[in-house]
């Protein structure tokens, strides 16, 4: 692995789904929901409208296979970044080399690796998540975020819902290891794009905390519906 750091243990926790919902569960059984199913739940009314049209706008079977084809895509994209931090020397599968390709020179400059693909929980809050990775990007401790698209995102506010997901990862390892030395303010998420460098999304600690915010509203609707 590329790391001279104290790597984090991992967690023992399993994934279940309940009502179309997902939720982790820890060693002692303790179960929550994840961030993206939060994120689901919570989902402003004109990022559900956008969804709705562009289902109509391509016909439902045809938006079902391009988000399974997209899912599977960011599957595989994650495996290969996993071995290739692991140091791992695999062979790229012929369907994500595109995605690889394009964002392989910005893991030259991830280093001191300390999780990879490693659930994490925030019992304060109430939910659990799978964060990618937490290294350091350029030398900044930070979490790490894998995305793939087919073109290119452009600005922050095409990426939705991504900057509140990586903002819950943040805090969810900041709570989950805060006896490792562990206290992140930065986080960076990478998108791979297939005949482009990937973009590099980074948020500094003031937008973080905005973002933070932002999410602990997200959890507490989220509650707030259960109860």
């Amino acid at each position: 692995m590329r790391s001279d750091t104290q790597l984090l243990p991992h967690l023992s926790a399993k994934q279940v789904r309940e009502n179309g919902k997902q939720y982790y569960v820890d060693a002692e059984g303790a179960k929550l929901p994840s961030v993206t199913t939060i994120l689901n739940a919570t989902k402003p009314q004109e990022d559900r409208d956008r969804l709705f049209n562009w289902q109509q706008r391509v016909g439902v079977a045809e938006a079902k296979q391009i988000s399974g084809a997209a899912s599977r895509r960011g599957t595989g994209t994650h495996k290969q970044i996993q071995r290739y931090l692991e140091g791992k020397d695999s062979p790229c599968p012929d369907a994500i080399q595109p995605y690889w390709q394009s964002i392989e020179p910005i893991l030259q400059d991830i280093s001191h690796v300390r999780l990879i693909e490693g659930t994490v929980f925030n019992y304060d809050l109430g939910y659990a998540g799978r964060v990618d990775c937490v290294a350091s990007f350029r030398n900044i401790p930070c979490i790490c975020e894998w995305k793939t698209a087919d073109k290119p995102k452009g600005s922050v506010e095409r990426l939705y819902d991504y900057p509140l997901q990586i903002a819950a990862y943040c805090s969810a390892v900041n709570h989950y290891y805060q006896d490792y030395d562990i206290n992140l303010e930065h986080t960076m998420l990478a998108v791979a794009i297939p005949g482009l460098p990937a973009e590099v999304f980074w948020f500094e600690p003031e937008v973080m905390q905005t973002l933070l915010q932002q999410w602990e509203e997200r959890v507490a609707a989220f509650w707030k519906r259960r109860s």
